[in-house]
């Protein structure tokens, strides 16, 4: 029997640590290849690790809240096969060969480990990296202190850089030394007394008293950073919204045309969201400066055009994989990359450099029922659009002959942007050039 050392894979090029969740199986229990064993969670994405090998779970490495460097072994597992792993047989050898002493010394060493990895009891309702965690506890710095640090990362959190330079002004502060002021009598003026207005108390939230029939439902990690993520967009940005009313009874019979065809030769659903994500895409072309994000007082000019895909999950979540440089895919690409990403979001699958790096998003109301919305921007974009339901209903139909009455598919596209760097004739002007661009769809097209 040799013995197999799973590792925490590489995430991505900007993630070098995860936290361990939980641990889907336990010792003695079988696994089968690209079985997950573990859950994983950075502070981008949620993940599963799955087994490279099939055979028996016969150690964990690491509990459920422990902080795991990619490239760590995570767990042990015992397979069929001859050849045993080099650092399991150095393990062995080593075991043998320590004297009592070595052993002791090893024992307490381990001990220390495992104090440090205990678990805090210490909640916030603040998100903060494993590394910064990591540096917070070897400072010193209890959790309370660490809710007191401005934070300059996205959405106001606590970088690495933030942090040190905490601890470093923290060492060197000066201790502060009151000094009372001298009393200097002040001249006896006579004058009337000016009543000030009443200050109105500011409302105070409303508070539940709960029933014994209520059920108390904590926010899940993920809806934790959803709820954070959602209030500083709001904060931040001016939004804004327009709506416009777009004619896609030629993509609606279009689709209908070629679906079958595309499935049979591409082994791909053609569905809308490839061919809106494509108008989308040159309408962004059309008009850049959507395409951007603000820095302070500086526009960021985007190169890539990279559209953000909000995709619901099976716990009711959203999360929003991106589309990297969608404007050079043609229909075919598109719907592959759509499918891939919707399918592998649904099963928990997603790389953290897959959720990163949108420029513009693109989220469908429609799928629900809904008619239109008025979404939140996902930070730092400025822009975000939402796809409502299309609908048969009746309308006028001009021809050469006069005006008609038809029943046409119909949809809302409504745009939410940032005021503070996006006008309402800029933000007007894009989704009229959306519906232009869909209305405007070659019934002879070939896929």
């Amino acid at each position: 029997m040799a013995k197999f050392e799973l590792k925490l894979p590489q995430m991505g090029e900007s993630v070098a640590e995860a936290t361990l969740t939980s641990w889907l199986k336990e010792v003695g229990e079988t696994i089968e290849l690209d079985e997950a064993v573990v859950e994983i969670a950075t502070d981008k994405v949620d993940s599963e690790v799955p087994s490279e090998v099939e055979g028996v779970l016969v150690e964990k490495r690491f509990e459920v809240n422990d902080v795991v460097k990619v490239g760590e072994v995570i767990a042990v597992i015992e397979t069929d096969s001859v050849v045993e792993s080099t650092a399991a047989v150095k393990e062995i050898v080593k075991e043998e060969i320590q004297a009592p002493k070595e052993v002791e010394v090893i024992e307490k060493q381990v001990e220390q480990v495992q104090k440090q990895m205990t678990p805090s009891t210490e909640t916030s309702e603040r998100f903060y990296s494993p590394l910064v965690k990591n540096i917070a506890k070897q400072e010193g710095i209890s959790l309370a202190e660490l809710d007191q640090i401005t934070g300059t990362g996205s959405e106001g959190r606590v970088t690495k850089n933030d942090i040190l330079s905490y601890v470093e002004n923290r060492s060197a502060a000066p201790v502060a030394v009151k000094v009372e002021a001298p009393v200097i009598e002040q001249p006896k003026v006579v004058a009337q007394a000016v009543v000030a207005p009443p200050v109105t108390p500011a409302p105070k939230a409303p508070t539940y008293v709960s029933n014994d029939d209520d059920e108390r439902i904590p926010l899940s990690r993920m809806g934790k950073l959803i709820a954070d993520h959602m209030k500083a967009s709001i904060a931040t940005s001016a939004h804004v919204q327009s709506f416009i009313e777009v004619d896609v009874t030629n993509v609606v019979a279009w689709r209908a045309k070629v679906k079958n065809h595309f499935e049979q030769r591409e082994g791909e659903k053609l569905t809308f969201t490839p061919i809106f994500l494509e108008a989308v895409a040159y309408a962004l072309k059309e008009y850049p400066l959507l395409n951007i994000s603000l820095e302070g007082d500086t526009v960021i000019k985007k190169k890539n055009i990279n559209l953000g895909m909000a995709a619901a999950l099976p716990d009711g979540n959203l999360i929003v994989p991106v589309i990297k440089n969608a404007d050079r895919l043609n229909l075919v690409g598109m719907a592959a990359q759509v499918n891939d990403l919707a399918r592998r979001a649904r099963n928990n699958q997603l790389k953290p450099d897959e959720i990163q790096g949108g420029t513009y998003t693109v989220t469908n109301v429609g799928s629900f029922g809904s008619v239109f919305g008025t979404p939140i921007i996902n930070q730092p974009q400025v822009g975000i659009l939402a796809l409502g339901a299309i609908r048969k209903i009746p309308a006028v139909i001009e021809t050469k002959d006069g005006d008609l009455i038809g029943i046409r598919s119909k949809m809302f596209l409504s745009h939410s942007y940032d005021h503070r760097v996006v006008n309402g004739a800029l933000g007007g002007m894009f989704i009229a050039k959306v519906k232009e661009y869909l209305e405007n769809w070659d019934m002879n097209r070939l896929v």
